[in-house]
């Protein structure tokens, strides 16, 4: 490893955890941490959860304070945005036109809210979330708001369907999907949480898909459906999906596809570059062998661990984890070891309505567990998820 350091580009869950790692595990070399946020990096995953009730501060949401850099030996540079890098060089460029050389690059530029592309979609009061100073935004709206209208009914609107509808809020989930989060659970947990939310009396509408934005002087005044309809709405919250923000890999002509491609060891085509955490698309399972992408921040943070070994201990061994993921809605948490794309089989142990799990099999094998309130299931079943992995079998 050269005496550059390892550079970091990107400040959420894989790149704090990454730099963290470093440190903790015996990095001597130096550790960059690029955001091009203008503030120290904080965790999202509670931006669509407790702070909407207003029940954290901004400094709850924060990974370390600003002195931890210091202490941990990690330059963290904030408001400075990676526009080029320079393979040959072994650097890369600021928008200001400056350098910094690296020994190691790891991208770890996460993905961005997919926009909602209809008419009227730039209106005043039609709103994303994956940032903080969105999240901020949001909850002031929500202070003043009487309806809320989320289009798409994924991990994100439906946390943010729940905490509107705890605030007091009329509340409207509109899903194309003819079910809640096609792509991720069984029709026995999507059942549940559609019973969940309806019995807290948000408004879920499926296969809905959404035509326009309704305005009025240039502010949301509802959304325009295909049935057609038109829900009424203060704000209009867009949960519609990730892109990875895989540019900056392009740019320099690393292979992309719906992210920054990487081999078993999260290494692009470049030894020099890593990608990980939601930027990063790994080989496996998928579609026409296209593998797989997650976002989630267990997937971050696991990622984040991988490389820090690698680049320390010099390991050979290919990644592997269990992917885990958890949403906490209406006071029930939901938590899903393991990707069920694919079942053929379901079983459901019931302890009571509100305490549950749903294993899912193809051909006899286990692919996922969906529990409701049972962590018990959810620790076992990525237990013995692991153990298929790596074949030891219990």
């Amino acid at each position: 490893m050269s005496e550059s350091p390892v550079v970091i580009v990107g400040a959420g869950h894989a790149g704090f955890t990454l730099a963290l790692m470093l440190r903790t595990r015996g990095w001597e070399g130096g550790v960059v941490l690029v955001s091009d946020e203008d503030e120290l990096p904080y965790q999202r995953p509670p931006l669509s959860k407790e702070y909407l009730h207003a029940g954290q501060d901004e400094e709850d949401t924060r990974f370390r304070p600003a002195s931890f850099y210091g202490e941990q030996r990690i330059e963290l540079v904030v408001g400075a945005r990676v526009v080029g890098i320079d393979r040959a060089g072994r650097s890369v460029v600021f928008a200001d036109g400056t350098r910094r050389s690296f020994g190691h690059l790891v991208l770890a530029t996460g993905a961005r809210a997919r926009e909602l592309r209809v008419q009227g979609h730039d209106a005043d009061g039609v709103v994303s979330l994956r940032a903080r100073h969105e999240a901020v935004d949001l909850r002031a709206r929500l202070s003043v708001a009487r309806s809320v209208a989320v289009v798409g009914g994924g991990f994100i609107g439906l946390e943010v369907a729940a905490a509107a509808a705890d605030l007091g809020l009329r509340v409207t989930v509109l899903e194309a999907q003819p079910r809640l989060m096609a792509r991720s659970l069984s029709h026995v947990m999507a059942e549940h949480l559609l019973a969940l939310h309806r019995r807290a009396g948000v408004d879920v509408r499926l296969s809905s898909a959404v035509d326009a934005i309704a305005t009025e002087g240039g502010r949301v005044t509802g959304v325009l459906t295909r049935e057609p309809d038109v829900v009424p709405a203060d704000i209009v919250v867009v949960g519609v999906g990730a892109v990875p923000n895989d540019e900056l890999a392009a740019s320099c002509g690393l292979p992309v596809r719906d992210g920054v491609l990487v081999d078993a060891q999260l290494l692009t085509a470049d030894p020099a570059i890593s990608a990980i955490g939601d930027c990063a698309r790994l080989p496996g399972p998928g579609p026409d062998g296209a593998g797989y992408r997650l976002e989630s921040v267990q997937n971050a943070a696991d990622q984040a661990r991988f490389v820090a070994d690698r680049l320390i201990n010099g390991s050979t061994e290919p990644y592997w984890a269990v992917p885990w993921f958890w949403t906490e809605q209406f006071g029930q948490k939901l938590q899903i070891a393991g990707l069920s794309a694919g079942y053929d089989e379901l079983r459901t142990e019931r302890a009571r309505d509100d305490k549950f799990s749903v294993y899912c099999s193809r051909g006899g094998t286990l692919l996922a567990c969906e529990s409701i309130n049972a962590p018990g299931d959810h620790l076992r079943a990525r237990k013995a998820l692991a153990a298929a992995l790596t074949g030891s079998g219990g």
